[in-house]
């Protein structure tokens, strides 16, 4: 891992970019979220994963946010996806690529990680987990379930493939995307340089794969009896944050999660929409940070629990 130094001067805490490899040698581009010394003991690490279409920069306040408060984070670009790498042409994306990624990254983490995952990266992180119990030490999924709405789906599609000749600038692409979703915060252009690149061609595109629609989600609901049955078997703290306005996510939805996942606790974000992070920063933020301490309580309890189980055997 080699380490390029970035201080935020917004936050207290600050930021490096790092260089990970996945799965078959994949390289990953990732940012670590510091906290500001003196180092707290006893926390997890933070892993986030973000979801199609977006790049680490999704996590960017929350990351900064909650290593302020003492939590260490790792975010990083999927394969396809922002500054890592995409597949050669003629290897197809496929789901089990990304799962094996996040595996590989999880489990090189000294502890295990909470993984906070949005949309495609939590449901990468539902799989994960029941294929490898333990591989985290809690699940955040953010706006996602194993059953989502098709018609949500469908909208996102939509966006995805509405500008295929890309754009004549960044501030093109701000007033065009803040046309198209209306309801959506207004991006500014410098907020959407990180998620473009400038081709040859001097037009502005999206910052992944075009080849990832048709190869990982288009045909995606096909899955989610699959992904639903992988659920049922998490054991780890699981908290789902759903967004009040969100097109993927419905009020059926989250009670078949709770019907899967009965330990699961929920927080609903009235303000916000798919895009929870993005929408609600703040509040978001906020969630996570109160469930992580709930997290803290809990470890501490059983520890208390487990020491005094054992003096008071010692002394019998």
């Amino acid at each position: 891992m080699v380490n390029l130094p970035h201080a935020d001067s917004s936050s207290s805490a600050t930021a490096e970019t790092v260089r990970l490899t996945g799965a078959c040698g994949t390289g990953l581009q990732g940012s670590t979220f510091l906290p500001p010394p003196p180092a707290a003991h006893g926390l997890p690490t933070l892993l986030y994963t973000h979801g199609f279409g977006q790049t680490r920069g999704a996590w960017h306040k929350t990351g900064l946010g909650l290593a302020a408060q003492g939590y260490a984070g790792l975010a990083y670009d999927a394969r396809g996806h922002g500054g890592s790498q995409r597949n050669a042409h003629d290897l197809p994306y496929d789901a089990e690529q990304f799962i094996d990624d996040l595996i590989i990254v999880a489990g090189e983490q000294p502890e295990p990680p909470v993984l906070i995952g949005a949309s495609m990266g939590g449901l990468f992180g539902l799989i994960a987990e029941s294929r490898w119990p333990g591989l985290f030490s809690a699940l955040v999924l953010v706006d996602i379930t194993p059953h989502w709405e098709k018609a949500g789906l469908s909208r996102v599609l939509e966006f995805a493939t509405a500008f295929p000749s890309g754009f004549e600038s960044p501030a093109q692409a701000a007033e065009l995307v803040a046309n198209y979703l209306p309801n959506r915060p207004r991006r500014s252009a410098e907020e959407l340089i990180p998620l473009m690149h400038e081709g040859e061609d001097g037009r502005w595109r999206w910052h992944w794969d075009m080849r990832l629609i048709d190869d990982l989600v288009r045909d995606s609901a096909q899955h989610q009896d699959d992904i639903a049955e992988a659920a049922r078997s998490v054991r780890c703290p699981v908290l789902l944050v759903s967004g009040g306005r969100s097109e993927m996510v419905s009020e059926d939805n989250i009670r078949s999660f709770q019907a899967l996942v009965p330990h699961a606790q929920h927080v609903q974000l009235p303000q916000a929409g798919h895009m929870l992070a993005g929408d609600d920063n703040d509040a978001f933020t906020g969630a996570v940070l109160d469930y992580l301490g709930t997290l803290s309580r809990a470890r501490h309890t059983r520890f208390f629990n487990t020491a005094f189980d054992s003096a008071s055997g010692a002394r019998s």
